[in-house]
Order: C-alpha cells, then structure tokens, then sequence
C-alpha cells in the first residue's frame, strides 16, 4: 500500500541508528536518501546527545540483540514517551525482543524486523551443528589437539539419515532446516508451531505435532521459535527429561527459551548425548558456564545468522524497509499490523505540520 499524499512531502526524515562496529550496516545506504537524515549516535554518548536525537527521530534502527543494548534505549513504553515523532521502529535482525511491541502498538508506532535476511544461514548452522554432534567431531578435534592416542572407536557417532528431526518453531529458518533435512538426508521432520495449520506445515515439509510428541519422538530437536513471555524457559527440566535418552539438543534461536542449567545438568546425567548451543541468557556467557566445561557441548557466540551474505540482506532489508515507510508504504514485514491505521494518522499529521 502506498500513499501518494504522503509521499510528496519534501520534509527530510530523521532516521537514528548506535554505531555497534557491524559492517555493512543500514546506516550506510540511509545515508545515500536525499530526503534521509541519519544520526550515528554511540552508547558511550553523554545521554543528554543520545536523548536529543532519539525525542526527534522519526525511525530508529535498533539492534536485535539485547545483550547489545542498554536497558534504557531499549524500546519499551518510556522510550516511546519521549519520542513523540516516532513513528517506526526497525530491528537489524528477525528477533525484536528488545521492543515492546504491545507498547508501540498503543502509540501508533510500527515495528518492523528483518525475518528470513538470515534464514539460510542460521539454517545451515543448526545442520552443521547436528551433524557434527552426531558424528562427535568436535570431541575427536579436542582428543587430535591434546595429543591424545584414544581408540577411534571412542568416538563412534551415528548416521542422521532416517531418523527423526523435531523442529520447534516453523518460520523462515526452521522451514529451510525441514526441508535440508527431509530432502537432504531422508529423515522424518516434526514441527510444532501453534501458529500454523497442519496443511501449511506440511507444504513446509514437516509433520504436525504438538510439543510433548515432538519431544518423545525426536532424535534431533532443533529450536526456532522466537523469544517472548509464551516460550521464556519453554524447554526446562521436564521438556529435557520428556526426550529420547540419548538424543540431541540445537538451539540458535534466542537465549532464555530452553533453560541452561536444566539443560546442563540433562546432558552431566547422560540423558541426552550432546547439544549445539549458539544462543544464551548471556552473551557471551562467562568462562565458567557450565555448559562449556562440558566435552559433548558445541558452543558458538550468537554466531549462526552472522555470515557475509546474511549482513548483506540485513542492510539492504532493512534500509529499503525503512525508505518504503517513509515513503507511506506498508513495510513487507510488519510486527504490529494493528498499529497501521494510527500510524498513518500520525505520519499525515507529523509530516503536514512541518512540510
């Protein structure tokens, strides 16, 4: 949907980004828009610089990960406050947990975010994860590294093909993991996303299920759900207990949906054989993390979705979002739906009165 009316204002927009070393970054294209302000601002400014900025942006660009944002510019109902021109909200990335997006809703203020720019890569890194954890390879570079001489058969993994591949959350990236794995390597994929029909799961090419069978059923459980209040700790104690002795654990999702220390302390009793960690409640998690003292843990920092092309399509999404809204074009890929009417309301008056 585009709005002619709104489109002809010569007003320039006012876009604020913090400057967080990422390159490319959509700081960089917003700069080449003749009607684009863009604000660098850096989270060691004197706050009073960083609030005069942000009380008079029009869109501000914001990280998606929270571990990289102060409490106080992360998104929530206070910020909106002092904002009052603001009118959209852009995340670097698919997750948008440092937004509230219920409070932007209230104040007319979209939220827009950049799901699937690094589905591909966030995909490959789940497989890469669970075939390496089936296959025990890093166990056998740490045993190569040390100069150990153990007996190969030590490290004897399994085959993933033909067994069972439980996908928790559907979207962009697990419909990509689905269909590697179903097609690639001939397992049984099972998905559980409450959100989806099971006609629409099974074009994505996975069966539908609800959780605990997922989890009964499942060798490989791969986490792909975003984080919210519904799936904070959604894999405790009992999800842990309730999967197959002996099967693995993938998750490069969003710290804070599968509890770590239940998670630990499943994998210390041998209940599960291994699991490939990318996300965490703290990132990067301390030296003394418990999952990292243990030998059948691959263990990255948050690093999944981060490759040359993911950061390519961050940038160039999230720049042609934020021109396209500007512009008064419905952005492809809106949080809030519901905030659109107001939001409209509010562009036509904001940019009327200073045309």
């Amino acid at each position: 949907m585009h709005m002619a009316s709104m489109a002809a204002s010569p007003t320039r927009k006012r876009v604020v980004w913090f400057d967080d070393a990422k390159r490319p970054n959509v700081a960089d294209l917003l700069e080449k828009e003749r009607d684009i302000s863009v604000q660098r601002l850096s989270y060691d400014a004197p706050q009073g610089e960083n609030w005069k900025a942000l009380s008079a942006a029009h869109v501000y660009c914001i990280t998606s990960t929270r571990q990289e944002l102060p409490a106080e510019y992360r998104c929530d109902a206070s910020l909106l406050a002092r904002c009052p021109d603001l009118l959209a909200v852009s995340t670097s990335g698919a997750g948008y947990d440092t937004v509230d997006a219920a409070a932007a809703t209230a104040a007319g203020v979209l939220v827009v975010n950049q799901s699937g720019a690094n589905a591909d890569a966030v995909a490959e890194h789940a497989l890469a994860m669970l075939l390496s954890l089936a296959k025990n390879i890093a166990q056998t570079d740490r045993s190569l590294r040390s100069g150990e001489r153990r007996s190969r058969e030590q490290f004897k993994g399994l085959n993933a093909t033909g067994r069972t591949l439980g996908v928790v959350g559907i979207g962009n990236t697990g419909r990509r993991l689905a269909l590697m794995c179903g097609q690639g390597l001939q397992m049984k994929v099972l998905a559980c996303d409450p959100y989806l029909t099971t006609e629409e799961i099974q074009a994505r090419g996975a069966a539908k299920v609800d959780l605990a069978t997922l989890l009964a059923e499942s060798r490989f459980v791969s986490i792909h759900c975003p984080y919210s209040d519904e799936t904070r700790n959604m894999i405790g104690q009992r999800e842990l207990a309730a999967m197959q002795p002996a099967s693995y654990l993938v998750t490069t999702a969003r710290g804070g949906i599968v509890d770590e220390q239940a998670l630990a302390a499943a994998l210390r009793s041998g209940h599960l054989a291994g699991a490939g960690v990318d996300v965490w409640n703290e990132e990067p998690p301390p030296s003394w993390h418990p999952l990292l003292a243990l030998d059948n843990v691959i263990a990255t920092h948050h690093t999944a979705g981060i490759t040359h092309d993911s950061r390519n399509n961050m940038r160039n999404w999230n720049a042609h979002q934020v021109i396209g809204l500007l512009r008064g074009e419905r952005p492809p890929r809106l949080v809030n739906p519901d905030a659109w009417p107001r939001f409209v309301q509010r562009f036509e008056r904001i940019f009327a009165s200073t045309a």
